[in-house]
């Protein structure tokens, strides 16, 4: 009775593993960033086990980048595949009423034209999309003086569900834009949540 009682206090008092250990110090070093959820900061890789503010913040930088690309695509994915399209013309004899949607696109695009994309987009990424000034207040603040929008207006509570918000539909953005791309080349059906609704999408038809 005494070794049974003996061994289950051991079981109590034993350490915990490493693996929960390492996300308990994770939550606690980063307890004061924007961490939507319950499970707070979530890292299953341990790429901030080990406490660098410094790397935080650029990991949640990139994180924030990626997000905000990842939900202007997929805006322009549905817009799009509505049928919408700018007048006039992409290149000389091209309309914009003549480019697929998606990945199909990029068959359609000049060279130079896609050249044309990535250098504006270099552009944005070396001048424009960044902390230009010094003065955000936190990673992927790009205002630089020039674009409020009320920001500072808000509460401390409004600014930090704000930026949670725009965390989460980030995540949300980028695994919807990989689960069109994977669908359209598997089968060319990204919507196939319209399908299980009974609503199919004619995804490029005409092209």
């Amino acid at each position: 009775m005494a070794l049974s009682l003996s061994v289950a206090a051991l079981g109590f008092n034993a350490p915990l593993p490493a693996a929960v250990a390492s996300r308990s110090a994770v939550r606690m070093a980063f307890e004061g960033e924007i961490n939507p959820g319950p499970q707070g900061v979530y890292d299953p890789l341990g790429l901030v086990a080990d406490g660098d503010q410094e790397k935080f913040d650029r990991l949640r930088y990139v994180e924030l980048k990626h997000g905000r690309i990842c939900m202007l695509a997929i805006l322009g994915h549905v817009v799009t595949s509505a049928g919408v399209r700018l007048p006039g013309e992409l290149s000389f004899g091209l309309p914009f009423a003549s480019v697929p949607t998606g990945i199909k696109a990029l068959s359609v695009v000049p060279a130079a034209g896609l050249a044309q994309i990535f250098a504006f987009v270099g552009f944005l990424e070396l001048f424009v999309m960044k902390d230009v000034e010094g003065t955000g207040e936190f990673p992927g603040d790009f205002r630089n003086g020039f674009i409020d929008f009320g920001w500072d207006n808000f509460t401390e509570e409004e600014k930090a569900s704000k930026r949670g918000i725009e965390l989460n539909n980030g995540r949300a953005a980028q695994m919807g834009i990989l689960a069109l791309m994977v669908h359209e080349m598997l089968d060319n059906n990204p919507y196939i949540i319209n399908d299980l609704l009974g609503s199919p999408v004619p995804f490029n038809a005409g092209f």
